[in-house]
């Protein structure tokens, strides 16, 4: 069903338009404020507030002026937007963090009046002043002090009733503002995804048309993805796909849904790549009042999570069945049709108690925590600061039994004792996962709230994917959102009444109870609170901090293992903040079905979006990352062994409104951590960019020393060609001067032959080659010229060349033949005269070859 269109807001109502005289200038102190003294109206202009800092649709509905925030004695302007409780400084106009908390995150609000009866801050007597406590579920407690007849509080409470308890799901800012710029991608591709990474075919990608086709139904040797709930029909608080074990088919699954409460079947929600054991998940089996009832199609589907596979035989592995309610709890459920296992119904199972509390303790126990650190804090919702409160020291002055007392406060609130059986719990199915390959199935009454702290912390204990920014969001995603935690009724927020489901919501309700005001303290005067109207009441049998307590256990194995988390504790904290402040819509209604029927990934804003582009503005820098994370050093499973698992408050989210200064201790050494990481990671930078330029500068080198390695052979070479020039001219000059003739040698290229007999008729020859076509071309190569001048006694003009040869040459035979026809010593040209020298010729030459050896007789 499509979502109706967001409405945008209603008009803005200013205490401007109330009237000019009710307006009074704030002071700087809670104690400076005269209270009976009603001032002149203040001029338009100087009321206006600078209203820069709001978000994206927001709106203004009341401004009050003159308000002073009780807990730090400041005075300031108070606006309540359409999102938040924003106090301005009235100084600075900054927005102060501790007294601006998103609406959303109220979860109530009453009406004081405090009457001072003697004090040392007290000036005369005055009428009792008007107050508004305002109690956050992030663990702070504000108090704002307005002046009387002014009727600024009324404004302000009216515009609170309005705007927090909104009558309608789009009333809510995320469906006003839009997605923005942080779009939602669908959800179900993302848990996909992840069924496809469980099931080792992470090449697959889910796709929206493979949803609408019905093709996500892959399987590997043990399970497979079942679309059998893909309308929801079967379990309207499961997710469209489910695991389960592939030798089980659609029609059993059906049958063995209805043994269960909530028809929420057991199902798998992790399996071990390796050994094939599984986390499994369910809600309480209905064995009746009598515990003896039985299904065997569940019995059938619990045993084949057990399933073996080794080599050709299927063998079984052991089986935990892990209640997560007190042992009591779970026999007094049988009264309503409920109960647990009989671990004789169940083959080769065992079933533990692990005694967690149900919702209502926990929400009990986290009101008294946040009671206790506002009355131990160093401020305090009654005005006073911790130091000074009862005049001395916030140890009653130095008062051990005062000291004790606040320990056992502390104690007494059972918070830590909570978490660390959480804790205890998952780290106990891890180990049985890890240690002994054995497959543990987890339940509660209705498997969606100590069922979902232990399978998620679990999966985060064995899988170190999950420690991962990505892994993080795909465990929320799907054990959280998919399996249908109910964020509406346990955070207090609309759901989707009067849109066809207002029977799903009445099978939720569970027993009934009232969430106790935080009570006043009497210090030095006295504080009466005023009872809302029935009108304003809300009904808080539902809520419960189960998502904080699970963040909460995630805080400590944080604290406990320090390099296996890629995400850091202020991750945790601001991740915390936006799922309750509600300005994305990820956290919306109950089931991932209710989510599908208001089209909250289409209206609303993602919140994932929203803290990775808020990381990716800084990078790894970012407060976000945890710097000492590393991979390799926690590849595995954390196994926390029971000793170790001793939870503290968690100093980023309990303490930083009430004791700001300690939480921060922790942060100004993570600060100057951060400060070095920065450092090193610029050097680190740096000593990049040097190393690159050195290995070009390297590479140059090498190149321009091979180059001279190549010229210098080159040089070598032509050193090598020139003597042996050198060495073959004077072979050539020796042969040619035992011819009689005078031999010069240049470098201008051309070969000069002169006469005695006539000196101006010289013929020119270069030293030419002859090519296989037979022409003639000029060797430009070559460096080396002969002039050879020939000098006789009888010159023939008409054939010089051909009279030296018969007059001079020792090698011409008595008959005119020559006897060395290889020199080509005399070639006659058309235009010139050439001399060609045989250079191999001469070298065999040999003056005893003439004149010893004999002639031959013709």
């Amino acid at each position: 069903m499509a979502a109706p269109k967001p409405r945008s807001g209603g008009p803005t109502t200013s205490l401007r338009d109330v009237s000019e005289s009710e307006k009074l200038e704030a002071t700087s102190s809670w104690d400076a404020i005269e209270w009976t003294k009603i001032e002149q109206p203040i001029s338009r202009s100087a009321l206006h507030v600078n209203l820069d800092f709001l978000l994206e649709a927001e709106e203004v509905a009341v401004e009050g002026h003159g308000v002073v925030l009780v807990n730090t004695d400041e005075a300031g302007t108070l606006i309540v937007t359409n999102f938040r409780l924003i106090f301005l400084s009235e100084g600075t106009r900054n927005i102060i963090a501790f007294g601006s908390i998103p609406l959303a995150t109220i979860e109530k609000f009453n009406k004081m009046a405090a009457r001072i009866q003697s004090a040392p801050r007290q000036y005369d007597k005055t009428p009792s002043r008007r107050l508004l406590q305002v109690i956050g579920k992030d663990m702070r407690v504000l108090v704002f002090g307005f002046r009387p007849r002014t009727k600024q509080r009324r404004a302000v409470f009216e515009a609170l009733v309005r705007c927090t308890k909104p009558a309608s799901l789009w009333d809510l800012y995320a469906f006003t503002s839009g997605t923005s710029k942080f779009d939602n991608a669908n959800p179900k591709v993302r848990l996909l995804n992840e069924y496809f990474r469980l099931l080792g075919k992470s090449y697959y990608r889910a796709s929206m048309s493979m949803i609408e086709n019905g093709s996500f139904t892959l399987s590997n040797d043990m399970w497979r993805i079942s679309s059998i709930n893909s309308n929801y029909a079967m379990c309207q608080s499961y997710p469209f796909a489910l695991i389960v074990p592939k030798g089980i088919s659609e029609e059993e699954v059906s049958q063995a849904s209805t043994f269960r409460a909530r028809c929420r079947l057991p199902v798998v929600s992790w399996c071990h790549p390796g050994t094939g054991a599984v986390l499994a998940r369910s809600s309480q089996p209905l064995v009746g009042l009598m515990m003896n009832m039985r299904s065997n199609t569940d019995e059938k589907l619990v045993a084949a999570l057990c399933t073996q596979l080794s080599g050709a035989t299927v063998a079984k592995r052991k089986l935990y069945i892990a209640d997560a309610r007190p042992r009591k709890n779970a026999l007094a459920n049988g009264a309503m049709g409920g109960g647990s296992e009989s671990s004789s119904n169940y083959f080769q199972s065992e079933i533990v108690f692990f005694g967690i509390d149900n919702i209502h303790a926990m929400r009990d126990s986290l009101a008294r925590l946040r009671d206790y650190l506002d009355t131990y804090g160093a401020t305090s919702s009654d005005g006073m600061s911790s130091f000074l409160r009862h005049g001395g020291w916030s140890w009653g002055g130095g008062n051990l039994s005062s000291m004790s007392a606040s320990v056992s406060t502390l104690g007494d609130s059972g918070w830590l004792i909570h978490v660390q059986n959480v804790l205890a719990g998952s780290a106990w199915i891890a180990a049985r996962v890890a240690l002994e390959s054995a497959s543990v199935l987890i339940h509660c009454s209705d498997g969606w709230d100590r069922t979902t702290q232990l399978v998620s912390l679990a999966s985060l204990l064995l899988d170190p994917y999950y420690r991962t920014f990505t892994g993080f969001q795909a465990l929320v995603e799907k054990d959280w959102l998919a399996f249908g935690h109910p964020f509406s009724d346990r955070m207090g927020i609309p759901t989707v009444s009067g849109n066809g489901s207002a029977s799903f919501e009445l099978s939720r309700q569970s027993s009934a109870g009232s969430f106790p005001s935080s009570p006043m303290r009497q210090s030095s005067g006295s504080l009466t609170s005023q009872a809302p109207s029935p009108t304003h009441a809300q009904n808080m049998s539902n809520c419960s901090p189960i998502f904080l307590q699970w963040v909460d256990c995630v805080s400590q194995l944080v604290r406990m293992y320090p390099f296996a988390f890629e995400f850091s504790s202020a991750f945790l904290v601001d991740f915390l903040d936006s799922v309750l402040s509600c300005r994305f819509g990820n956290f919306f209604c109950n089931s991932e079905k209710e989510r599908q029927q208001c089209g909250v990934s289409e209206c609303c804003g993602c919140l994932w979006a929203y803290l990775a582009d808020w990381r990716a503005s800084e990078g790894s820098s970012h407060v976000h990352y945890n710097l000492f994370y590393d991979p390799l050093k926690h590849d595995g499973p954390l196994l926390p062994p029971a000793a170790a698992l001793a939870p503290t408050l968690w100093p980023k989210f309990h303490l930083r409104w009430a004791c700001p200064s300690e939480a921060q201790a922790g942060e100004l050494e993570a600060a100057q951590c951060r400060k070095m990481a920065m450092k090193f990671s610029e050097i680190q930078k740096a000593k990049e960019v040097a190393e690159r330029k050195a290995k070009e500068v390297t590479t140059a080198m090498e190149s321009l020393s091979a180059e001279l390695r190549n010229e210098k052979m080159l040089n070598s070479s032509a050193v090598n060609l020139a003597k042996r020039a050198s060495r073959e001219s004077e072979a050539i000059k020796r042969a040619v001067q035992s011819l009689g003739c005078k031999v010069h040698f240049s470098t201008v290229g051309d070969c000069t032959v002169g006469f005695e007999s006539d000196p101006t008729q010289k013929f020119i020859s270069s030293l030419s080659r002859k090519e296989s076509d037979g022409t003639v071309q000029r060797d430009d190569s070559s460096d080396l010229s002969v002039s050879i001048t020939v000098m006789a006694e009888d010159v023939v003009p008409n054939n010089p060349i051909g009279r030296v040869c018969e007059t001079l040459c020792p090698l011409r035979s008595r008959d005119g033949v020559c006897r060395w026809p290889d020199a080509g010593c005399a070639q006659l040209g058309s235009q010139f005269v050439g001399l060609k020298a045989n250079f191999d010729a001469f070298d065999k030459l040999s003056i005893y070859d003439s004149y010893f050896q004999p002639e031959k007789e013709l």
